[in-house]
This record gives structure tokens, C-alpha cells and sequence, in this order.
């Protein structure tokens, strides 16, 4: 990895997320972050900006479980 490659630890991640340091590393624990880019350093991992750019955290966003194609259709039924 380059040295100049700027890497996020906890504290940039949980304000990217909008979420404490706390919740970034209880997700962590979880599974519910990207996999760490960097894990050299014992319980310090970091991530490349770049690896949150296309990531979508679990539970947020657009339900596509729920607006997916039925045989029902999307007309009201009564």
C-alpha cells in the first residue's frame, strides 16, 4: 500500500456514517463494515475513502426486498 494513500481509522469513518465511534466499532464487530484495507496494526484497522464510496450500510437505503415484482401487482385491492 503507498504511503500517501490517505487511510480512515474509527473516528473518520463514524463521521462519514454520521454515527459515534462506538457504533462504528460495534459494527465492525458485527460484520456490518466493509472489510478493513489495512489490519497491520493490532485493533486498528483503516479503510481507503474509496472503499465507502460505493458501500451501502446495512439497513438504510432503498428496501428492494419490498418494491420487488408479485403477482400482485401494484394495484389496491377492496
Amino acid at each position: 500500500m503507498a504511503d500517501d494513500q490517505q487511510l480512515w481509522g474509527y473516528p473518520e469513518v463514524a463521521a462519514h456514517l454520521g454515527i459515534s465511534v462506538r457504533a462504528a466499532r460495534s459494527r465492525k464487530s458485527r460484520g456490518s463494515l466493509p472489510a478493513p484495507d489495512d489490519t497491520t496494526v493490532p485493533d486498528r484497522p483503516r479503510w481507503r475513502p474509496s472503499t465507502f464510496q460505493d458501500w451501502k450500510p446495512v439497513g438504510r437505503g432503498f428496501r428492494s426486498d419490498l418494491h420487488g415484482s408479485s403477482s400482485r401487482g401494484n394495484t389496491p385491492s377492496g
